[in-house]
């Protein structure tokens, strides 16, 4: 068994502020995306994208947070909210959607393509390669913070979680940050250049990274939820799965559809 490490979630406090490590792996998730994005749209010379790459990220942003704070309220714990509606906002005490989150940011950069004339497809192309780096930083604050741990086991890396219980848990958010960051990364990142190729090597319509992303985190997420600990408000639901399943399972299913349909269009537009 291995030993939890016993780590403040709280970097620093002044008052009633406090920095948490949770917080911090988004800000450099955040970064990253940043960062990795613009080196993207200058390689393919795309500066309309460059002029706008603030103020996109931003609404990004707010897309991820309120996406992801109204995906868990939804899918997760709706009852309990109806009853506190004041507590909806409380995002310092946890609950966050990834699923949410997800909506929220292609809502926002919809939004924001629309209005600025930026065309959406590609935009997503840039984001979707470089997204599992904050879903694996996340991922780490989730074990940070000794949250969202695995279910009981008996192998030789189960950890004792201080919320846990005191049986041996699955490090479910460590799996989750090699297969949904570092692995995943290491797939798309290698592909990013496909969608931008000019015939006749223009097999990858735009859009076509975003449905990967769908696609592999879909299957990821779904392998691991069968050793992450369910919600204790709603335990496993349909067919025996977690709501954390039945998401990914749509998510997968929209991956696939969303391929067909950008393969669809391009070849209607090459004839």
């Amino acid at each position: 068994m291995l030993a939890f490490p016993n780590i403040d979630p709280v970097i620093v406090s002044y008052g009633p502020l406090a920095v948490r490590w949770y917080g911090l792996m988004y800000v450099l998730g955040f970064v990253a995306a940043y960062i990795l994005v613009r080196r993207q749209a200058r390689q393919v010379g795309w500066q309309q994208m460059l002029d706008h790459l603030d103020n996109l990220n931003l609404a990004l942003i707010a897309g991820v947070i309120l996406g992801g704070r109204l995906g868990y309220v939804l899918f997760y714990n709706l009852p309990y909210y109806l009853h506190h509606p004041a507590e909806i906002v409380a995002t310092w005490q946890g609950g966050m959607s990834f699923h949410g989150g997800l909506l929220g940011t292609l809502f926002a950069g919809l939004l924001y393509c629309h209005f600025s004339k930026l065309n959406f497809w590609h935009v997503v192309d840039l984001y979707a390669v470089v997204g599992p780096i904050g879903l694996g930083l996340g991922r780490l604050g989730n074990f940070l913070n000794g949250e969202l741990y695995g279910r009981t086991t008996e192998m030789p890396w189960g950890m004792i979680f201080p919320t846990g219980g005191p049986l041996p848990r699955h490090p479910s958010q460590l799996y989750e940050a090699l297969l949904e960051g570092v692995l995943l990364f290491l797939i798309l990142w290698p592909l990013r250049a496909k969608p931008w190729q000019k015939p006749p090597n223009h097999n990858w319509p735009h859009g076509s990274l975003l449905a990967l992303f769908l696609i592999l985190y879909g299957c990821f997420r779904f392998l691991i939820e069968f050793v992450r600990e369910p919600d204790p408000q709603l335990g496993l639901l349909l067919f025996g799965l977690s709501m954390g399943q039945l998401l990914c399972s749509a998510m997968i299913g929209a991956g696939a559809l969303l391929y067909i349909f950008r393969r669809y269009k391009q070849n209607t537009a090459s004839h």
